[in-house]
Parts: structure tokens; C-alpha cells; sequence
């Protein structure tokens, strides 16, 4: 299909608002499924029930999103075929994710003995804790193919700019999660394992929800299935391709907090406990700010199948300043009132003065992390996804040589080299942003 030439300039703010605050409604109950699920273990009196939902949680955000592409790839590809106006292509887009969705789940349910035993090996939680947590894992994963489901189809609808849509599926999955697992643990006393059934039925009931939105919304557009497109074989190579430097990228990433968690479990219960509620306040941050970088995601992506430069960066440097005014308004909020949230969270007197502690280097964590998500959304609108993918693997290097040079710092060490992680993804990918910009304009040049 030849490439428009000319494309209306359509980012204003109020374009790149629409298509944020759906997503940051959205995505800030996402990181309520675990605050909920801290703050309903947590009036238990044991800690150990906080440790285990944060080492069970922990597994299957390293399991599932390491598979994040589906959701990151997904909504590169499907801004960009609507930027080139081929909406044939935007259906395949969407039929290719989900019966990847399908397989991927698939394997990991019949894979979950032995990543349950390698995860706990490497996590090395209290025994206690690690009992329950192994409780948590052997319920959660037969969510597997609904979860992933889920990713498929929320990138496709922000790939359509339809976050309306996207905020109504994660508003269905997040508070059906938190009135489950509210009924379950304080109404029928089922502590783990019933946050963990609550999960995977509500991750069922989104996923069911979604698939019925898509295809009433396809019907009344009238698009054409493509069906033989799905199995196109450059477009799956394709497809392959973006997903397996996304699922690298992420599952560095993800290691990154995996190894955060496992170095705090290492320091005992007290520490987990309070590192636990610290990170729900670090997910709610980013959560909004991936607002902004949804935005970007979309517009870039958009810009990038139009073969249009400016409209790039200029969606680039827009979604950007909304994103910095939002980081300092997350960061003031935590510096002001972090030590009443904490007190919300937890009633165990040790979890609470250890979280008081450690609170400034959460409270800052967004002010450092805006600039990688941003950079995050750009190159994924954009599929420059090789340049993620290498770009993590340097910063996942200096995160670990920093934490070695700080381990003497114990805990504060380990805060201090998370936000060495965040500079490090920002100067790879800064580094990078020049090239990509480069790459767009000279596909424009090739096709003139």
C-alpha cells in the first residue's frame, strides 16, 4: 500500500488528553489489585501473608509479562496500520495476537511444575511465606491464556486509540478482582489461595468481556476479517520478530524488580513486608504515567506507519511534557501523605516504621522513572523494538554492578540502585531517539 504523503496534523493536547486519562483511570486500578490485595492480607496479623501475595505476585508478573509483547507489540502494530489506512491489516493484527495468546497460555499451564519449582528456588523467600505463596501460584495459573488474552486485547484497543474501550475492560477486570478477593479473604476466610481465585476469574470474566467488544465493534465498522492475512508469512515473521525483542526487553526488566523483591525477601519478613507496600506506591505512579506513554505509543505509531517525522516528535515532545507535569504531582503526593498510605496498607508495627524509612526513595522513584517510560512508549509506537531490546540489556548491567557497588548500604543500597536502573534506560534509549527519528525520514525519501 503506498504511504500517504501528507498527513492532517491531528496531535493537540486535547488529542493526547483523550487518549490518556482513559488510560491512567484504567491503569491506576491496576496497581489497586495488589494494594487490595496487601490491604485485605494485611488486617491479618501475620506479615506473612503480605509476603506471600508479593512473592506470588512477583512470579507471574516476571511469568506474564514477559509476554508483554502482546499487549506492547500489539498496539505498535495496530497504530501503524492505521496510519497507513489498512484496516485489513488492523483485524490480522489483532487475530495474530490472540492465537498467540492462546498457545503461549497454553505452555505455561503445562509448564507450571517446573517454573513454580525455578521460581522459588531463585526467589529464596521465608519458609512461611513460601508456603503460601506456592498456594497463590498453583490457583493463579490457570489464568494463563485469559491473562494473556487480556494484554492482545487492550494493545489492540489503545492501537486504535479507543482507550474508552481499553478503561471499560480494565475497570471490569480490576474491580471484579478487588470485590472477589474482598469476599473471599474477609468473607469466607480463604487468605491466599482466595486472591489468587479472585484473580483468575476475574481475568476470565475481562477477557470474555473484551473478545465481545471487539468483534461488536468490527461488525459495525464493517471491516473485513482478513483471515488469510493472519497467517501471512512476512507478517507473522514480522509479528515474531517484535515479540521475541519485547518479551528479552521485558523479562530484563521485570528481573530488575525480581531481583529487588528476592534481595529484600533476603533481609527477612520485616524488610519484604515494607518493600511490598513501597512498590504498590512505585506500580500506582507508574501506572499514571504510563498514561502518557500510551499516548505516545499510539501517536507515534501512528506517525510512523504515515511516514511522517515531524508529527513524531512532535508527539514525542507533547506526551512528554504532560508526563513531567504528572510525575510531580505523583511525587508531591507521596512526600506529603506516604505515611498515612502506609498506615492504610499494613497494622504490623514493623512493616510500618521499615516502609516510613525507605518512603523518600519511593516518594522520588516517579520524578527519575518518567523519562524511561516515555522513551519506552516512543520506540514501541515506532516497533523499533532491537533498540529496546539492547538498550535494557546495558541498563540491566549497570542496575546489577550498581547494586554489588551498594550492598554495603543494605536496604537503602537497594532503593538507591533501582533508581540507577531508571538513568540508565533513560540514557540508552536517549541515545537511540536520534536514529529512530532518522529511520522515519528516510522511509519517507525511499517512497517518493
Amino acid at each position: 500500500m503506498t504511504p500517504s504523503k501528507t498527513v492532517p496534523d491531528f496531535l493537540t493536547d486535547r488529542r493526547i488528553l483523550a487518549i490518556a486519562i482513559p488510560v491512567m483511570v484504567s491503569n491506576v486500578s491496576t496497581p489497586l489489585i495488589g494494594v487490595v490485595d496487601t490491604g485485605v492480607v494485611g488486617q491479618l496479623p501475620d506479615p506473612a501473608y503480605i509476603g506471600a501475595v508479593a512473592l506470588g505476585s512477583l512470579i507471574f508478573t516476571f511469568v506474564f509479562w514477559g509476554f508483554g509483547f502482546l499487549r506492547m507489540g500489539t498496539t505498535g502494530l495496530t497504530a501503524q496500520a492505521l496510519g497507513a489506512e489498512d484496516t485489513v491489516e488492523v483485524v490480522a493484527v489483532l487475530g495474530r495476537a490472540l492465537l498467540l495468546a492462546g498457545g503461549v497460555g497454553a505452555v505455561l499451564i503445562v509448564l507450571s511444575w517446573p517454573i513454580r519449582e525455578l521460581a522459588f528456588a531463585l526467589l529464596e523467600g521465608p519458609p512461611g511465606v513460601e508456603s503460601l505463596a506456592r498456594q497463590y501460584f498453583d490457583i493463579r495459573i490457570w489464568a494463563a491464556p485469559v491473562t494473556l488474552a487480556n494484554y492482545a486485547l487492550l494493545g489492540w484497543f489503545i492501537g486504535m486509540g479507543r482507550t474508552g474501550t481499553g478503561l471499560v475492560l480494565q475497570l471490569v477486570l480490576n474491580l471484579t478482582n478487588i470485590v472477589l478477593d474482598a469476599v473471599f479473604v474477609l468473607g469466607f476466610g480463604w487468605d491466599v489461595g482466595g486472591v489468587a481465585l479472585g484473580t483468575l476469574l476475574a481475568e476470565a470474566f475481562a477477557a470474555v468481556a473484551g473478545l465481545l467488544l471487539a468483534w461488536r465493534y468490527l461488525r459495525r465498522e464493517k471491516f473485513d476479517p482478513g483471515t488469510l492475512r493472519w497467517l501471512v508469512p512476512d507478517r507473522i515473521r514480522r509479528t515474531l520478530v517484535v515479540s521475541g525483542d519485547i518479551m528479552i526487553r521485558s523479562l530484563a526488566l521485570v528481573f530488575v524488580f525480581a531481583w529487588f523483591t528476592a534481595r529484600g525477601a533476603a533481609e527477612g519478613t520485616i524488610i519484604l513486608a515494607a518493600n511490598a507496600v513501597l512498590m504498590h506506591f512505585v506500580s500506582v505512579g507508574a501506572y499514571f504515567l504510563d498514561g502518557l506513554a500510551f499516548a505516545a505509543e499510539a501517536l507515534v505509531g501512528r506517525a510512523f506507519g504515515a511516514r511522517n517525522p515531524e508529527l513524531l516528535q512532535r508527539a514525542a515532545r507533547r506526551t512528554t511534557f504532560w508526563a513531567v507535569i504528572v510525575a510531580g504531582v505523583i511525587a508531591a503526593v507521596l512526600f506529603g501523605f506516604g505515611e498515612r498510605l502506609i498506615d492504610l496498607l499494613t497494622v504490623d508495627p514493623g512493616a510500618r516504621g521499615a516502609a516510613r524509612t525507605y518512603l523518600i526513595w519511593a516518594a522520588g522513584a516517579p520524578l527519575l522513572g518518567v523519562w524511561s517510560f516515555q522513551l519506552d512508549g516512543i520506540f514501541i509506537g515506532a516497533t523499533a523494538t532491537r533498540a529496546m531490546r539492547n538498550a535494557m540489556l546495558v541498563s540491566l548491567a549497570i542496575y546489577l554492578a550498581a547494586w554489588w557497588l551498594l550492598t554495603p548500604w543494605g536496604n537503602h543500597g537497594l532503593w538507591a540502585a533501582l533508581w540507577v536502573s531508571y538513568l540508565a534506560r533513560t540514557a540508552t534509549l536517549g541515545f537511540c531517539y536520534p536514529a529512530l527519528v532518522g529511520s522515519t525520514a528516510l522511509q519517507v525519501r525511499s517512497n517518493a
